[in-house]
C-alpha cells in the first residue's frame, strides 16, 4: 500500500523487513520482541547509510541493507539455552550470521520498469535470508567477516564511494518517519506543500508547478499512470488528488481515481530545484506554485521534525486494517494490543485469526 515507514539518509523502509521478523511465530515475551525490533532497525539503517548514490541507482536499499537488519532481529533465539550477551562464541556466531546474510544481499531496481510484485518479493527474501543466516550460524556455519569492506565485498561490487559507518548516541529508530498517505515517500513533499498551498489560497486552479529533488523526479515523474502502483509513484497524480479532492485517501490511487483525475494531472508540471536536491537525503523537500503563490517545505509531515500525531498514526492503522477487509472491532483490537498490551502471544493469535 506504499504506507511503510522510511529513514531518509539511508533511503530505505526498515519496517516492512523488521516487523515480519519480530512477528514471526516465536515464543518470546513482549519486551524481547521490542528490543529485537530496535536492534533490527539499527542494523538495517546503519548499513543502509553507508551506501552511495551508485548503489541506490541500481539497488533497492531496503532489500540490500534489509538482510542485515533481519539477521539482527532474529538473533538471539529466546527459546535456546544460551548466553544472550554478545561476547565470545556468541559474538562470533552473530558476525558469521551477518556475513552469510551479506553474501546474499540483492534487489535490483529493474522492478520500477515493469508491472509486478518484485518489490514485495525483495522484502520476503530479506526476511527469509535473515532467518536462514541466523539459524545456520547458530549451528556453527561460518560466514565472511569482511562482507562489507572486503576486496570482493558488497561495497566493492555496488558502490563507488561508500560512506563511513557512524555510531550515534541514540537508536536510529528515533529517526524513522511515518507516511501519512498511500504514495511513494518521494511524492509526499509535493503532497504536503500542495495541501498547505491549497489551505493558504483556497483552491488550486490552473497550472501547478512542482519543484523538488532529483530522486523524486527519477522515481515519481509520471504524468499518465496506468495502474494503482503507477499512481502511487506519480507526483502529478498525487498533486492532482490534492487539487481536486483534498487530503489523499487510499482509494485516490486506484483505477477510478486515475481515470477521473486525468485533466487535473495535465495541469501539473514537475522540475528539479537544485537547492532542494542539495539538502537530500537529509531532507525531502518540495516547492509547489499555483498562480503567484507558492509554498516550500524542506521537511515532510511524518518526519521527526514534523511528527505525525498519535491520533494520525492510529487513524492510519485503522484505515489499512479496514482496507484489508477486516471489521472495525479488529482495528480497535490491534491498536489496543500495540499501544496498551504486553502480550506477544495475543498479537500472534490476532494475526493468525486475520490470516485464516
Amino acid at each position: 500500500m506504499e504506507m511503510d515507514d522510511v529513514h531518509r539518509r539511508s533511503i530505505l523502509h526498515p519496517g516492512p523487513v523488521i516487523w515480519p521478523c519480530i512477528l514471526d511465530d516465536r515464543d518470546c515475551d513482549f519486551e524481547f520482541m521490542l528490543d529485537a525490533a530496535i536492534v533490527g532497525y539499527e542494523a538495517t539503517i546503519i548499513v543502509g547509510e553507508t551506501f552511495d548514490r551508485t548503489h541506490y541507482g541500481f539497488y533497492h536499499n531496503t532489500a540490500t541493507a534489509g538482510v542485515f537488519g533481519a539477521t539482527a532481529a532474529f538473533w538471539p533465539f529466546p527459546d535456546e539455552e544460551q548466553d544472550a550477551q554478545l561476547t565470545g562464541d556468541n559474538l562470533q556466531r552473530l558476525v558469521s550470521a551477518l556475513g552469510l546474510a551479506g553474501t546474499m544481499s540483492s534487489g535490483l531496481w529493474q522492478l520500477r520498469h515493469e508491472v509486478g510484485d518484485t518489490k514485495q518479493w525483495h522484502i520476503a527474501r530479506a526476511v527469509k535470508t535473515g532467518l536462514d543466516a541466523s539459524v545456520v550460524a547458530f549451528k556453527g556455519i561460518k560466514g565472511p567477516r569482511f562482507i562489507l569492506e572486503g576486496p570482493q565485498g558488497l561495497y566493492a561490487a555496488t558502490c563507488n564511494a561508500p560512506k563511513p559507518m557512524a555510531f550515534l548516541d541514540q537508536w536510529r529508530i528515533h529517526e524513522v518517519s511515518f507516511k501519512p498517505w498511500g504514495a511513494c515517500r518521494h511524492a509526499h513533499p509535493a503532497i504536503d506543500a500542495a495541501l498547505e498551498l491549497k489551505e493558504k489560497i483556497g483552491s488550486l486552479e490552473g497550472a501547478i508547478q512542482v519543484e523538488t529533488y532529483s530522486d523524486a523526479i527519477t522515481f515519481c515523474d509520471r504524468l499518465n499512470p496506468e495502474t494503482a502502483n503507477d499512481a502511487k509513484f506519480s507526483i502529478q497524480h498525487s498533486v492532482a488528488v490534492v487539487a481536486e479532492r483534498g487530503v489523499p485517501q487510499l482509494a485516490d490511487f486506484e483505477p477510478e481515481a486515475i481515470a477521473a483525475l486525468a485533466d487535473a494531472r495535465s495541469r501539473v508540471t514537475v522540475s528539479e530545484a537544485s537547492h532542494i536536491t542539495a539538502l537530500y537525503p537529509e531532507h525531502y523537500g518540495a516547492r509547489v506554485t499555483c498562480g503567484r503563490e507558492s509554498v516550500e517545505l524542506l521537511n515532510t509531515l511524518g518526519d521527526p521534525e514534523r511528527p505525525l500525531a498519535k491520533d494520525g498514526i492510529i487513524d492510519k492503522a485503522k484505515a489499512l486494517i479496514s482496507w484489508g477487509g477486516l471489521p472495525e472491532k479488529e482495528a480497535d483490537r490491534a491498536v489496543d494490543l500495540a499501544l496498551h498490551g504486553d502480550d506477544s502471544a495475543a498479537i500472534h493469535k490476532m494475526l493468525e485469526n486475520w490470516l485464516s
